[in-house]
């Protein structure tokens, strides 16, 4: 038999070469416990990177049943958290982190990291607070970790509690937590803090200026935004390519295309056109923006691309409504033996969701599971909206009881499946689900199973669920009060809809077709009439639903005699 040390240098190279299968099979033939404990350094992670959940599981129950004593130490018992949670598996890595006798910031921070990268923010936040009971202090990479899960008013309240934790535990001039916490307050909506925090700042890096930039473009405020990226640049602070590839994504975000080709120059003048990154940003802004044959030139132009960039020009066809070359690029992955990551399919399944390709996304279905993916909660969510708009609600039902992690986008897509398939009270019964699981809604969860009851005029559900809209913050949203407007007006209650819509603070067309087409229904069409007129002066366009609605009520009172359309 080989001795230790020629089996330890063999399972290190194994380990880096990610032939895990004989590294796990030196492992197990290796009884030295000192020299056990030091290869596991090599070997966890190997599995963390390679996401083998089931190896790993392996090696984890073997140690346990030879009882070796460093299974208890905090630092092996953080590497098994890691490896869980890297591999899809946050229930195992609780598991870990719930038997153990000792904790470290280290522990805290990785299983509070786990909650928020699966989507499941109440949970960190309840695992801080337990965190704040012990000992163990919170460090700048706890704090950037938690605050962005702060991301509308309904968790403002938690990123306030944390900036006190922050200035007590004296990191309010840490530059990576004051990022953060800039980048909080601007996607809450309190762009006016956030600005503050940013002027006192006594050193800024590149991401202090993104966290602004990004704060202007999600209220609209495009100029403001560039303007921003201009006295960065004056202040000495030179973009680097994640910095151009930030801005150039703020202009994809607003569809600002001459903004855009500004910042393409700068590149150019910058010499960074040969950067993925940033090429691969201008590829997605140009898509977004609808030049997609100037978006199609620069990707054939890169001398080099990596999975984000087939992704982007994937999704780039598939946004703008391109089908059958959406899927060509994808045949063009496979030609080019480009290894598929979980976003390429995320990116590919919208396009079979789109042709209605069932055939194309149950084959993409099973590569998925052959490369391992199916665990990802955003590939299964993927397939999920891909079943649902090819009809086949079976499948759906099927891989959503299969999951093992769900995060709030599955409850939702699940929650809509069954609405855009007109079986609404299983949308229902999934919303109750969805509660008694203690996940909290957002304003898609909201909008769709308002829309169920509407459909199923259940309006005692519907004014529960209002009460549930206040309690969470999202009255304010525009798309669940008009979701409101709608169930209130359909269900009779034509008083309680225009209430909500006097007091709406923000209107876009839709919420003003609800209330138009209420009044028409229930019988009140000189109102709706008004409340056409009303859109016109506001400066609306009305669409073809806005006609669709209002004409057969109008043709009853002569209004298009009168030529008031």
């Amino acid at each position: 038999m080989p001795s230790i040390p020629h089996l330890t240098q063999n399972l290190r190279a194994f380990c880096r070469e990610g032939r895990l299968k004989q590294a796990q099979h030196i492992l197990l033939t290796i009884h030295n416990t000192s020299v056990y404990s030091s290869t596991y350094l090599h070997i966890l992670p190997a599995f963390s990177a390679h996401k083998t959940f089931t190896e790993g599981q392996q090696i984890h129950s073997q140690i346990n049943d030879r009882g070796y004593t460093f299974a208890t130490n905090t630092f092996w018992q953080n590497r098994l958290i890691n490896m869980y949670d890297k591999c899809g598996s946050l229930v195992d890595a609780r598991q870990v982190f719930n038997h153990m006798n000792e904790r470290d910031v280290f522990t805290w921070n990785m299983i509070i990291a786990g909650y928020q990268r699966n989507g499941i923010p109440w949970e960190a936040f309840t695992l801080f607070n337990q965190m704040q009971r012990t000992l163990v202090q919170p460090d700048h990479f706890t704090f950037s970790t938690l605050l962005p899960v702060c991301t509308n008013a309904s968790s403002l309240k938690h990123g306030l509690q944390i900036h006190g934790r922050i200035i007590r535990c004296g990191f309010q001039f840490d530059v990576i937590v004051m990022n953060t916490l800039i980048d909080m307050y601007a996607k809450c909506g309190r762009m006016q803090r956030a600005l503050e925090l940013f002027d006192k700042m006594p050193k800024r890096d590149a991401v202090s200026f993104i966290a602004i930039i990004s704060g202007f473009t999600q209220i609209g405020l495009a100029k403001q935004a560039l303007g921003i990226f201009r006295q960065m640049q004056s202040g000495g602070i030179k973009p680097n390519s994640a910095t151009f590839a930030s801005i150039v994504s703020v202009c994809a975000r607003m569809e600002a295309l001459d903004q855009g080709r500004e910042i393409h120059q700068k590149l150019i003048e910058n010499g960074l056109l040969s950067n993925v990154v940033a090429v691969t940003a201008l590829v997605d802004m140009y898509a977004k923006c609808g030049s997609i044959q100037k978006a199609q030139g620069l990707f054939d132009e890169m001398p080099q691309r990596d999975a984000t960039s087939w992704n982007v020009m994937i999704g780039g066809y598939t946004h703008n409504g391109l089908v059958d070359e959406a899927l060509g690029i994808y045949r063009q992955v496979q030609v080019a033996g480009v290894k598929p990551n979980s976003t390429i399919f995320a990116s590919f399944l919208p396009a079979c969701a789109q042709a209605e390709a069932l055939e194309q996304g149950m084959e993409i279905h099973q590569k998925i599971i052959k490369c391992g993916f199916l665990s990802t909660v955003i590939v299964a969510n993927a397939l999920l909206d891909m079943y649902a708009k090819c009809g086949s609600i079976q499948k759906v039902t099927q891989l959503f009881d299969k999951m093992h992690q769900r995060d709030l986008a599955s409850w939702n897509e699940i929650i809509v499946a069954h609405a855009q398939n007109r079986l609404f009270n299983k949308s229902l019964e999934f919303f109750r689900r969805m509660q008694l699981a203690s996940i909290k809604s957002d304003s898609s969860t909201f909008a769709s199973i308002l829309t169920a009851c509407t459909k199923l005029g259940v309006l005692v559900q519907g004014m529960q669920i209002h009460q549930k809209v206040i309690k969470t913050g999202f009255l304010s949203d525009v798309v669940v009060v008009t979701a409101l407007i709608d169930i209130y007006a359909k269900c009779g209650s034509i008083q309680k809809a225009h209430e909500l819509f006097d007091n709406m603070s923000s209107r876009d067309v839709a919420s003003w077709n609800a209330i138009i087409v209420g009044y028409a229904q229930n019988g009140l069409v000189d109102k709706a009439l008004d409340i056409f007129k009303q859109i016109q002066l506001a400066g609306l366009k009305p669409d073809s639903v806005t006609y669709a609605s209002v004409l057969p009520a109008f043709a009853k009172i002569g209004a298009l005699e009168q030529g008031s359309l």
